[in-house]
């Protein structure tokens, strides 16, 4: 079967135009497309089509990677080839964010599927297996980035019988107990008073379960963009920015109304990360949510926090600060708020400090976790280790932690 030459993007409900491969990629919006049908607050609704030599930023943002991309194209290879419009295809119909893709005559991209239950997912004995029969069923229509091994999928919450999206993580032999990693780094932030979804861990700490934050209450998907796409960069380009360009991502995208508390949040999760030792706080790990294109644009909320150095020990952060990848220090980092993101003295020490006083008390946690789960003592003490030169960094009063 040829490769896939052109399919229709839509937004939400709505065909908003069509993408093309020829030399370049081209998207061209339907004559009828109203300017909220934007497809990126980077691609405007207007005449002139948009061309790009490699598939465009925000398009690229809903290609799946790592271990999803591979079972995506070992499922397709023999019948539809493995180019990048090829996948969107036939992942395209569940996407993060509002833009879906189908066939040029295809009535609908989505792909009616039964709910999986909550709970089950929770308490299944073998995570393992699970993930493996999630992956069989969803992959062809996971559209989701990010190399940890994931798959969307409708799950019912619990005690209810409301359906909702869910996004299920797994991990492999070279990153064990990923999912209880991230759990506790997603705890911290939740208790630095940070915005975060709704999540889970498994019952054996094999699977972390998050809901989609693109999905409103209604049912409704929202508009989502990563700061790669924000910056006109591919998904290569996540690690090729700042933390000061962010910053003036922020700034050039969130609007007014909401702009301080994005700031506030973005520099939260920012520290967050310097304190647990997390270096993948990349591009792709932060994002904007909005209903339509000409509606108010908010910060996402925070996800994808893991301790990293408790795999990769010398470890460093994603982007730069200062031109310099380093675990930055409390003063470096009150500068770079009060410089870049416009946030009084007084509150960056407050945001420092809550950040600080959270991890702290989460490092009990972790250790009574170990106690209750030996398999996971190796990666809580590199955790642990990690979180200890974490805090005393960013201390008020450079205090040595136990």
């Amino acid at each position: 079967m040829p490769e896939t030459r052109s399919l229709a993007v839509w937004v939400g409900p709505r065909k908003a135009g069509r993408l093309e491969r020829a030399d370049d990629y081209v998207f061209a919006y339907h004559p009828d497309a109203s300017p909220s049908d934007a497809v990126s607050l980077t691609m405007p609704v207007r005449l002139k089509s948009w061309e790009s030599r490699d598939l465009h930023p925000v398009f690229q943002m809903n290609l799946p990677e790592g271990a999803l991309l591979i079972a995506v194209r070992n499922a397709i290879a023999k019948v539809a080839g493995t180019d990048d419009l090829t996948v969107l295809r036939v992942a395209g119909g569940n996407t993060i964010g509002r833009n879906r893709f189908s066939r040029l005559e295809d009535d609908t991209p989505m792909f009616p599927s039964e709910p999986e239950s909550l709970e089950e997912i929770l308490s299944f004995p073998d995570a393992l297996e699970l993930f493996n029969e999630l992956v069989a069923r969803y992959a062809l229509r996971s559209g989701v980035s990010g190399v940890q091994p994931k798959v969307l999928l409708p799950a019912t919450e619990r005690a209810t019988a409301v359906s909702s999206g869910y996004i299920v993580k797994s991990w492999g032999a070279d990153f064990p107990q990923l999912g209880a990693n991230e759990f506790f780094c997603m705890q911290a932030a939740r208790k630095a008073g940070l915005a975060t979804p709704e999540f889970h861990l498994s019952e054996n700490g094999g699977l972390f379960v998050m809901k989609r934050f693109d999905i409103s209450a209604d049912g409704a998907s929202c508009g989502f963009e990563d700061f790669c796409s924000l910056q006109g960069l591919g998904t290569d380009g996540k690690y090729n920015s700042s933390y000061e360009k962010a910053a003036k991502t922020i700034d050039a995208f969130v609007s007014p109304e909401h702009r301080i508390e994005a700031r506030e949040r973005f520099f939260g999760a920012l520290v967050l990360s310097v304190a647990v030792r997390n270096g993948d706080a990349h591009l792709k790990n932060f994002g904007v949510l909005y209903d339509d294109a000409k509606a108010s644009v908010r910060l996402a909320p925070v996800y994808d926090i893991v301790t990293t150095t408790a795999y990769l020990k010398n470890d460093v952060p994603a982007l730069t600060i200062e031109g310099r990848k380093i675990w930055w220090s409390r003063k470096t980092l009150a500068k770079f708020a009060i410089v870049h993101l416009s946030i009084a003295p007084a509150k960056a020490r407050e945001i420092i400090d809550c950040v600080v006083e959270a991890v702290e008390e989460m490092r009990e946690e972790v250790r009574r976790y170990m106690a209750d789960h030996p398999s996971f003592v190796p990666v809580g003490d590199g955790m642990l280790a990690a979180w200890r030169a974490g805090v005393d960094g960013l201390s008020a009063h450079q205090k040595k932690l136990p």
